[in-house]
């Protein structure tokens, strides 16, 4: 009777709590996943209510698609470009907001602000910025490397993704840098000081190492953004000019949506699911084994 009462009690508090948030993760993620997954093995086009099993065809068609794997290399060359120069300017950004400067906070928020603007919308202002704005300038001022629009230069187009993608996200994940700083104990800073140590040997030597935690963050925020870039992409390139921009998940959406092949696009789908896992997850190991404690 105890033991009933105990479990009945436990399982009220469960429906209270967590049925709820279960529930929407399951509708949202978890039954979307699966359907995914089952639509892999099928020749669906996503109109036709009739489908086939086909096996592993979905698969053999990805595998052997030259655009997939163009886009691909082109998104991993995206993410690594991109992944360093964020985190590289937003721990330079949190180091400036923590310096002890005057309005430091005025700034904070500024640097933070792009974030809040949706990649569609912030595409569009790019856009102008790089066809109308930078053009005038380098017309008027005579700088040939801005005197015709870099969206019309398949070799420069990709760039206008890389600098819109790390303006957006160098604020965000400054919030991160800051954190990890100010988590750093006054007492280690103030006895490397009193012991001679000069910003930079303090930089490299204590504030590096014990901000590990912060940096695994960043890393793996940055890139699982990069890796699924695609509202940006849709509104400041399209993938043009001539696809020199259509990055994988641009890719994937054309091949289910616009072409309809729900089977192979799903395949893509979950190839790249599986890489930026294993990425992802390499990423968090490694970057936990070089944890340091004060």
């Amino acid at each position: 009777m105890y033991n009933e009462k105990k479990f009945s009690s436990k399982l009220k508090i469960f429906m209270l709590f967590a049925f709820i948030p279960l529930f929407a993760f399951s509708v949202v993620i978890v039954i979307p996943f699966l359907m995914g997954l089952y639509m892999t093995f099928t020749n669906s086009t996503g109109v036709s209510g009739a489908t086939e099993f086909v096996g592993l065809s979905n698969y053999k068609v990805a595998f052997s698609d030259a655009e997939f794997w163009s886009s691909l290399a082109l998104t991993f060359k995206y993410v690594i470009v991109t992944v360093v120069l964020t985190n590289v300017i937003a721990f330079a950004l949190a180091l400036l907001v923590t310096s002890g400067f005057k309005g430091q906070n005025i700034f904070r928020t500024g640097f933070f602000t792009p974030n809040l603007i949706g990649g569609v919308i912030l595409g569009f202002i790019w856009q102008f910025i790089f066809a109308k704005v930078f053009v005038s300038i380098g017309q008027a001022m005579d700088i040939k490397i801005l005197s015709a629009s870099w969206l019309a230069e398949p070799q420069k187009a990709i760039w206008t993704l890389v600098i819109v993608g790390v303006w957006q996200s160098s604020g965000y994940m400054m919030l991160i840098y800051i954190a990890g700083i100010m988590g750093i104990s006054r007492s280690v800073v103030e006895a490397s000081y009193i012991d001679g140590a000069s910003p930079l040997r303090q930089l490299i030597n204590i504030k590096i190492p014990l901000m590990v935690p912060a940096f695994t963050i960043s890393l793996f925020l940055t890139l699982q953004r990069s890796f699924m870039v695609y509202d940006t992409n849709l509104s400041l390139t399209r993938g043009g000019p001539y696809k020199s921009t259509e990055l994988i998940a641009m890719h994937v959406y054309n091949d289910a949506f616009l072409s309809q092949n729900y089977g192979s696009g799903q395949a893509k789908a979950l190839i790249l699911f599986v890489m930026v896992a294993v990425i992802a997850v390499s990423q968090v190991v490694i970057m936990k084994r070089m944890e340091v404690s004060e």
